[in-house]
């Protein structure tokens, strides 16, 4: 009884969430995701000409957002077939794109949270971030330190059995003991003193604005900041911390030595099934970010926008009045 049980609670949980969630989810994140990054990663190749240390970052954070969306595809096909094989080296390129996309992305508004602040506190001084270099070299240093921090993963992810190669996503992979250990380091790393970081400059942000306003100091704009504020902040606590819970948990409870009810266990990995699609949608919200964080480059947009499609409707209309003159001429 126990054991029918244990299947009708994975039946209507797990597996329901894995062949249907999660494919709907990715297929969503992937649509989204792909327009909004696509168009400003245009914007700034055609659009942008003088490029600041900001967008900098944000081209940077663009292109791997991009390059996680791209194996969506490949995902949502796995999960849609239940096909548990796949290709080792999309795999292991899905599984890296996938977590690198999410902790640069950390990364990347924690150094946006710091430059903000620098904004605010010296308006009228140029502060080390705001410089090109130091942009560039900002960018190549995340982009290592995240691949340093994924490169033990790779331990995990494959697991070859009789020529085979199951991909299983990160948690569920591996012996759960190293596992822990590995994902507990990671996320203190990758998330928590990024977080914490990130949470301390906004905090100093938004007290800072508060004072201006109270001072009524007119050189910034205030409302600009703290939406950039609200968002990052938002992205943070509704995106990325219920995941990195639900996956700590999932991998305790894997532990044998660390018994749980069946259904428990089936409940926690279905939570945390739920979270890894809203965690990575991160990927689909940051182009949001483009259009809060500079003027120059939303009013650039805008403006090939509405200049596009007013030639779009001169051609329109140039091409009726010749059709129309044409066929008055011929009755004639």
């Amino acid at each position: 009884m126990t054991s029918n049980y244990t299947d009708a609670c994975y039946t209507e949980t797990d597996g329901i969430l894995v062949k249907y969630y999660l494919p709907v989810m990715y297929s969503i994140i992937f649509i989204f995701g792909s327009v909004g990054n696509g168009v400003v990663l245009l914007g700034y190749l055609f659009c942008l000409k003088n490029w600041k240390s900001g967008n900098i970052l944000l081209f940077n954070l663009s292109i791997s957002d991009l390059s996680f969306l791209c194996t969506l595809p490949a995902l949502t096909n796995h999960y849609t077939h239940n096909d548990q094989e796949l290709n080792k080296y999309v795999c292991i390129i899905n599984r890296f794109l996938l977590h690198s996309s999410l902790y640069t992305s950390i990364l990347f508004l924690t150094i946006i949270s710091i430059d903000r602040y620098m904004l605010i506190r010296y308006p009228f001084r140029q502060h080390i971030l705001q410089r090109k270099t130091s942009a560039i070299i900002v960018c190549i240093v995340i982009w290592t330190a995240v691949t340093l921090e994924l490169v033990p993963m790779f331990t995990f992810i494959i697991v070859p059995e009789a020529n085979k190669t199951e991909c299983l996503d990160y948690a569920s992979s591996g012996d759960a003991h190293s596992n822990l250990i590995y994902s507990l380091c990671l996320t203190l790393a990758g998330f928590i003193i990024p977080s914490s970081v990130m949470i301390f400059f906004y905090y100093k942000t938004a007290a800072l604005l508060k004072h201006l306003q109270k001072e009524n100091i007119n050189t910034v704009k205030i409302e600009k900041p703290l939406s950039l504020l609200t968002l990052a902040i938002g992205i943070l606590i509704v995106l990325f911390t219920p995941y990195h819970i639900m996956r700590n948990l999932f991998i305790v409870s894997r532990l044998e030595t660390f018994k749980m009810p069946s259904c428990t266990s089936i409940a926690i990995k279905s939570m945390y099934i739920i979270t890894r699609p809203v965690a990575f949608s991160n990927s689909a919200i940051n182009p949001v970010l483009y259009f809060l964080m500079g003027d120059q480059f939303r009013e650039l947009m805008l403006t090939k926008i509405r200049n596009a499609y007013r030639r779009m409707t001169a051609q329109h209309i140039e091409d009726s009045s010749g059709n129309g003159w044409g066929i008055g001429s011929a009755g004639t």
